[in-house]
């Protein structure tokens, strides 16, 4: 590998990661100003997570053509380490720390990745229509887990120490979740629009086609969610609270930017090396780099807030974690390059 590759992944990276940061960095200068007011930052917290976050789900999921496309190995691949990863998180997160309100926090950064905000992009960027064709079938696939798994984590330690996990209370969290109301749908859509194609021929109904005001205005909200939720990130960003939860944020930080990426994409290229449980193209790669090596989900923060936990180590975990996954991902495609799994 050239220097003039080295520098195009470096730029690729770059490029990928350093418009989350400097858009938190405008919020957090903006609420510092008195621009943004407190009032601002809680309300529009609730609106980035109740519309629209949601119809920006909602549409990346539609956006799916269609189940026949779907590389189904890869998907079970994907789910079943994040079940992994959500268990490994479980199991270590105790000796990370004992605040109940941080451990949640902790244990959603260890397996929920920003793989539609950021991940999206950067396959695209990494392998082309192809890798984005995949990692969007991904999203399809993986979103309502992460959700799900991001509603439960935060909820398991809610309370004090001697109460009892409330399963009840986790199911009515994730039932009432909007961001798992819109994921559920888009499926919904997913699945009448493939039935439509099987069975008669044909799409005989099309949010998108038939009814285009709707679709464009979901899809409108929908496009500022992203710039949105970093910005009220960024102006809930308090530099001072690092030195209290330091532990919190290097332990979370390596989980999800260093063995994360490490365990999954390493277990992918020795399943697809020595057996023939899975079947990883180059364009597989930037998938897995997507989902399992880009920085903790935007969306969390905001959850985090909403839930009763530390907000502001969830917005911590964003931005170091953003920070962090630019120099780990750049390693791991300079890895896969130069064995000949990736070309760029």
């Amino acid at each position: 590998m050239n220097l003039a590759n080295t520098m195009t992944i470096l730029q690729t990276a770059i490029n990928a990661i350093f418009p989350i940061v400097l858009i938190i960095a405008l919020g957090y200068m903006l609420r510092q100003s008195g621009f943004l007011t407190e009032e601002f930052v809680s309300l529009g917290g609730k609106l980035g997570f109740s519309v629209c976050l949601p119809c920006s789900l909602f549409n990346n999921v539609y956006s799916v053509e269609s189940a026949s496309s779907i590389q189904w190995d890869l998907v079970i691949y994907s789910v079943t380490m994040m079940f992994v990863l959500f268990f490994l998180g479980l199991l270590t997160n105790g000796f990370v720390t004992k605040d109940r309100k941080r451990r949640g926090v902790v244990l959603q950064c260890v397996f929920r990745s920003n793989i539609a905000i950021v991940g999206l992009p950067l396959s695209y960027a990494l392998g082309g229509e192809e890798a984005a064709v995949i990692t969007t079938v991904l999203i399809a696939f993986t979103l309502p887990l992460l959700n799900i798994g991001g509603v439960t984590a935060l909820s398991i330690y809610v309370g004090d120490d001697n109460q009892k996990v409330d399963i009840k209370k986790i199911l009515y969290n994730i039932a009432k979740n909007p961001l798992i109301h819109a994921i559920l749908l888009g499926l919904l859509c997913l699945a009448a629009r493939s039935l439509q194609q099987e069975f008669l021929g044909q799409v005989a109904f099309s949010l998108k086609r038939d009814i285009p005001f709707l679709y464009t205005a979901i899809k409108n909200v929908g496009s500022i969610a992203s710039p949105f939720m970093l910005l009220i990130l960024g102006a809930q960003f308090d530099f001072s609270a690092c030195k209290g939860m330091a532990k919190e944020i290097i332990a979370g930080t390596l989980w999800r930017v260093v063995l994360a990426p490490l365990l999954v994409i390493g277990a992918a290229v020795l399943l697809t090396n020595h057996t023939q449980l899975l079947h990883c193209s180059s364009a597989s790669y930037p998938a897995l780099i997507a989902l399992f090596g880009s920085p903790t989900a935007v969306s969390g923060g905001v959850m985090a807030q909403q839930m009763g936990n530390d907000a502001q180590l969830a917005t911590q975990l964003v931005v170091w974690t953003s920070i962090g996954s630019i120099i780990t991902m750049f390693l791991t495609v300079c890895i896969l390059m130069s064995t000949g799994l990736l070309v760029v």
